[in-house]
């Protein structure tokens, strides 16, 4: 005879999982901390998160060994910004501790005020802050317009995965769209080996399945290709051909948020992009 364990069991034992692999890829200095020459633990410490949480480090590390407690939604929302979690990991968090978000609309802390400042101090170059699943975390007011108008969508739509197979202005927007599209998703499958068991992920994968039959087939292709920099060639609605030059900077682990830029390859692009940022509202 089998037993299935019981629900609260199998949470526990995910949020364990989940806290560990966050802790695991944040470095000290992306927090503030030093790393000090004896450091064998990938990432945080415990007692680091539980540092920056205002928590109890036996509280904490309890929580990682799944053991039966009590989670109030205050310290979550703590753990939450001690991680640096998006705003579909934090929303994860929650889900996986049985707690209701106090408050679900909280800018990513992965997105800190400086970084915010980088993004506008960088118009007219398009730039916006990624995470490796593709969702689009911040973004400057020349971005927001560069591709389609950002600020028009629900927060769950800014994914650039999910944009490219699914939105006309979009794919309008791409000159060789399908040479893009196939590239995009190539990464994606890269990116998701890390994250194949992780709800966010198999949730968009799954949403993507059913929206785009495009994206079907090129999915059943299995290609693998990994990130890199490369030109871009857009026919913006507002100024017409951009010829950019796109790069990615990471602002820690490879597997976490990165910088994106647009940077023009030519005077005239560089002149439309100052005209287009002098079209676009304020940033996200």
């Amino acid at each position: 005879m089998t037993t299935t364990a019981p629900e609260s069991d199998l949470r526990r034992h995910e949020l364990a999982d989940f806290l560990r692999s966050r802790r695991e890829r944040i470095t000290p200095e992306q927090v503030g901390l030093a790393r000090g020459r004896r450091r064998r633990t990938p990432g945080l410490r415990r007692e680091e998160v539980a540092q920056l949480s205002a928590v109890g480090v036996t509280w904490y590390t309890w929580l990682e060994h799944a053991r039966e407690i009590q989670v109030s939604p205050q310290v979550l929302d703590a753990l939450a910004r001690a991680l640096l979690l998006d705003s579909t990991e934090r929303a994860h968090l929650f889900a996986l501790a049985g707690s209701t978000d106090p408050a679900p609309n909280t800018r990513c802390a992965s997105v800190t005020p400086a970084l915010r400042a980088m993004l506008d101090q960088l118009d007219p170059i398009p730039a916006c802050v990624q995470n490796s699943r593709y969702d689009i975390l911040a973004y400057n007011s020349t971005y927001g317009r560069l591709l389609c108008d950002l600020d028009r969508l629900p927060r769950e739509d800014r994914n650039c995965l999910w944009l490219a197979f699914t939105n006309a202005d979009w794919r309008a927007s791409l000159a060789d769209m399908p040479d893009v599209n196939r590239l995009l998703a190539a990464k994606f499958r890269a990116s998701m080996a890390g994250h194949l068991a992780e709800p966010a992920w198999k949730a968009l994968l799954a949403r993507l399945d059913a929206a785009s039959p495009e994206f079907r087939e090129i999915w059943a292709r299995h290609e693998v290709v990994g990130l890199g920099s490369n030109k871009k060639y857009i026919r913006n609605a507002h100024v017409g051909l951009l010829r950019l030059e796109h790069t990615s900077l990471w602002l820690g682990p490879a597997a976490g948020p990165r910088l994106t830029t647009f940077v023009p390859l030519d005077e005239e692009t560089r002149l439309r992009l100052e005209e287009l940022h002098s079209l676009s509202p304020v940033a996200a």
